[in-house]
């Protein structure tokens, strides 16, 4: 153990772990995510909280977490590069820490121009995998990167994203054992509705004996609507959805269409449960927390174990 983090403690166990998402509010109304929290409370193990995601200004993730923390969850702060040089990045790392924050997910971060200030100036002192090395540095080193001593280290459960379909394909694991090496704990991946790549994607990994040095959580966003689905599809880079699943969403009346998404979700997560390697979900209901639920469940995740 080198954290007091609760969901490495499920996960050095060997249970299943289940974490989700809560994307803060545009706006100072911390309700916003005590309400998202409620809905989550005793179905996952612990909650990501995202960090201007899609640089689309939001409420901090640091200040979320906290919200989140005093609910008695385990938050996960992310952390992008996008804003943030080497200074600022230490020092939020050392006052999560001082608050209570026990996991992080160490991430570059989506470029300006997607989001809501394209003409912001962006920082990108590091990327994720220097990020990652940086936590792990000062925790188990007890150093600055400038190479002063710590007074009091930063104990964090290390981890960062994965994306099994972006191209090239074959770069992905490779890109995966870079962040390994760096020191990274738990991965949660993007979501996965092309199983049988994902399949393909976890051999690579087995084979590279990474699955045995590193928590993989695989990432499930559950479907809406069969619009949702084909925007998924055609415009979100990185993103692999079956044509079949558009046809069986397309299958059913309009008002079905969620409920049908979800069942999709369900099935998806109870074949990952079977693949070796895999050792958690991470449920990405954008919105749609209310569901997480219902999802955890279904697949028969519930209730939780304790600490």
């Amino acid at each position: 153990m080198t954290s007091n983090s609760h969901l490495e403690r499920i996960l050095e166990r060997g249970e299943f772990a289940v974490t989700s998402e809560c994307g803060p509010p545009r706006g100072a109304d911390p309700e916003v995510i005590r309400k998202k929290g409620g809905l989550l409370k005793g179905y996952v193990d612990a909650v990501n909280v995202t960090d201007n995601q899609t640089s689309v200004v939001r409420m901090s993730s640091f200040a979320s977490c906290i919200l989140l923390k005093e609910m008695g969850f385990d938050p996960i702060l992310q952390m992008v590069c996008r804003d943030r040089n080497r200074i600022s990045l230490q020092s939020d790392i050392l006052g999560a820490a001082a608050l209570g924050i026990n996991n992080i997910l160490c991430l570059t971060g989506d470029h300006q121009k997607f989001g809501d200030h394209s003409t912001a100036k962006n920082v990108f002192d590091m990327d994720s995998i220097q990020l990652i090395q940086t936590v792990k540095w000062m925790r188990d080193d007890g150093k600055f990167l400038g190479g002063e001593e710590l007074k009091g280290v930063p104990k964090l459960f290390i981890g960062a994203a994965a994306n099994p379909f972006a191209d090239p394909f074959e770069i992905r694991v490779p890109r995966l054992a870079k962040k390994v090496t760096a020191g990274v704990q738990f991965i949660q991946t993007q979501c996965i509705y092309n199983m049988d790549k994902f399949d393909q994607w976890m051999a690579m990994v087995r084979d590279r004996g990474l699955h045995e040095r590193v928590h993989i959580l695989a990432g499930v966003t559950p479907f809406k609507s069969v619009g949702m689905a084909r925007y998924m599809k055609n415009m979100v880079p990185g993103m692999d959805v079956p044509d079949e699943y558009i046809e069986r969403l397309k299958g059913v009346d309009k008002e079905n269409q969620a409920g049908e998404g979800i069942k999709i979700c369900v099935e998806s997560i109870q074949r990952l449960r079977t693949i070796e390697g895999v050792h958690g979900v991470h449920i990405m209901a954008i919105e749609w927390e209310e569901k997480v639920p219902e999802i955890v469940k279904q697949v028969g995740l519930h209730p939780r174990p304790s600490a």
